[in-house]
């Protein structure tokens, strides 16, 4: 094949449509447990997060709740993947075995969320939300009270989340949305200095906590015991004024070494003996790669 500008056009369809196969064939999960919010600007400030804007009887005038100042934000981050490919190989038409490849760049191009959502999520034992506390803590202060939301061990971790609401435990943001880019012409350094031609993908985008009330975070063994108690704690929750939030956890989110226990909670209809399991499908249960 001639290298020129019509036939490195042409190179470029093939390289996105490879590139868009991948993306359209990948799995993600990180939009089960993460809000996507927009971002307009370097970092965005979170200063709402803690409010939980429930009604009640109208007497007299409203009840105005001024919004906590609180200091949380997230920073944009950039990231980005690039693949060259040798003059030699257009030259001589063997471009076609990157295919594959650039599929490859769009599959990590859809999961690169999933790698910062659950990340974010795993660090919460020891990473600060917008209270001020470790997302998953013993001392989150509501009103005059220290609530926890973290059950204490030394295994795998585990996690109970209610992703039923508009704000979910994690946030996605995204300044810039992943896009394919190339880099074909003659002039170019690669073209000059390395006689290849490049491709990539970047985007400028982070993950960060969003209501700590809406997770719990355990290292104790799962079993139906611990699994209740973390289900009592997070329907338990209550606002500064003493209401029930009305947290129902609806995910259980575990990593490829609790699979076997969390299919044993969740999954099984009867128990060894025969008896009928009260937790049968109480919840759904996600097996992430991305966690222990």
């Amino acid at each position: 094949m001639i290298v020129n500008k019509s036939n490195l056009s042409i190179i470029y369809t093939a390289v996105k449509t490879a590139f868009n196969k991948g993306l359209v064939d990948a799995n993600a999960y990180w939009n089960k447990v993460a809000t996507e919010v927009p971002s307009s600007t370097k970092e965005e400030s979170y200063k709402w997060l803690g409010q939980f804007p429930r009604l009640q009887k109208w007497i007299g005038d409203r009840v105005v709740k001024n919004l906590s100042a609180h200091s949380y934000s997230i920073t944009n981050e950039k990231f980005e993947s690039t693949i060259s490919i040798p003059r030699d190989d257009i030259e001589d038409d063997t471009y076609g075995v990157f295919t594959p490849l650039f599929q490859e760049m769009g599959h990590a191009a859809k999961t690169h969320p999933d790698e910062l959502v659950f990340s974010v999520l795993a660090s919460g034992f020891n990473s600060l939300c917008y209270d001020g506390q470790n997302f998953f803590d013993t001392d989150h202060k509501v009103g005059k009270n220290s609530v926890s939301n973290v059950q204490a061990g030394s295994g795998v971790p585990w996690f109970l989340l209610d992703t039923n609401r508009p704000l979910k435990p994690i946030i996605f943001q995204k300044r810039r949305e992943y896009d394919l880019k190339s880099r074909q012409d003659d002039s170019s350094e690669a073209s000059w200095q390395r006689d290849e031609f490049e491709y990539g993908v970047d985007a400028r985008v982070n993950a960060g906590f969003g209501l700590w009330q809406l997770a719990f975070g355990s290292k104790a063994d799962l079993t139906e015991a611990n699994f209740d108690l973390a289900l009592e704690a997070m329907m338990g929750l209550k606002s500064d004024e003493g209401r029930p939030l009305g947290v129902r956890p609806n995910l259980l989110v575990v990593g490829p070494k609790n699979r076997a226990k969390a299919n044993n909670v969740i999954e099984v209809m009867n128990k060894e003996g025969g008896a009928s399991n009260p937790n049968y499908k109480a919840v759904e249960v996600l097996v992430v790669p991305w966690l222990e």
